[in-house]
């Protein structure tokens, strides 16, 4: 596989060790924009652990996991301890880990639909938790959590604007405000965010038929299209 990736045009191999700590010593010399970690640790609890490890030590680095199979379990822990990828090399060729591996370069997510779901149903089923202050109160204004029950709704920033009459430019000063104060970083995020605190947000919804999480995930995709998408579904959608 390193042979293959260092014939690709565009692509660099830093290091191509078995052992951990041989690839963390690496990295300390010449940092890398992606790791790729193989299903060769003794198991999937150990994966979660190296995972954890390096997306803490190194929160900007492209974590993808090469599996031979997945399960909701995995996909689930896999990002939840901060895979941006999970790649099937037995489903998918050569060319689509080049993909995966520019998709995530690119600050997206390499995830198919069925393996979406699985993210959004653990979170559906999560403890909610709302984001306060030291004294208990929302971060978030009043005007701010509209936004946020507007971008889960999949609504555009204009017709956010036109809805809360202001103007667009105003809309994505008050998304980057949201993201910092949320600690996320991105439209998808923040629709992850809300399906999280669906009753609180389901109150702010304008009256019009539900969407579904992928369709919410869709258009916040849509939405940041301007600025580069920000996860890309691998392989066929349903």
């Amino acid at each position: 596989m390193c042979s293959a990736l260092r014939r690709q045009p565009g692509l660099r191999v830093m290091s191509c060790h078995a052992e951990l700590a041989a690839c963390l010593d690496a990295i300390e010399i010449a940092p890398a924009d992606i790791i790729l970690i193989g299903d060769g640790l003794p198991d999937a609890d150990h994966q979660y652990e190296v995972l954890r490890g390096l997306h803490a030590a190194y929160p900007r680095i492209g974590l993808i996991l090469l599996v031979n199979k997945y399960d909701r379990d995995l996909v689930v822990n896999a990002m939840r301890y901060g895979a941006r990828g999970l790649f099937c090399s037995t489903d998918q060729p050569f060319k689509a880990l080049c993909r995966c591996i520019n998709v995530v370069h690119q600050g997206q997510v390499w995830a198919n639909s069925e393996q979406m779901q699985y993210v959004l149903d653990a979170l559906a089923t999560s403890p909610t938790m709302h984001v306060v202050n030291a004294k208990g109160e929302g971060v978030l204004t009043s005007r701010e959590d509209e936004v946020v029950s507007l971008v889960a709704e999949g609504i555009s920033n204009r017709e956010i604007a036109e809805q809360l009459s202001i103007k667009e430019n105003t809309v994505k000063k008050s998304l980057l405000r949201i993201y910092d104060k949320l600690g996320v970083s991105n439209r998808v995020e923040l629709v992850l965010y809300a399906l999280t605190h669906r009753d609180k947000y389901r109150s702010h919804a304008p009256a019009k038929p539900p969407v579904s999480a992928i369709q919410a995930l869709d258009s916040a995709r849509s939405d940041e299209g301007a600025h580069g998408m920000e996860y890309e579904f691998a392989g066929k959608t349903n």
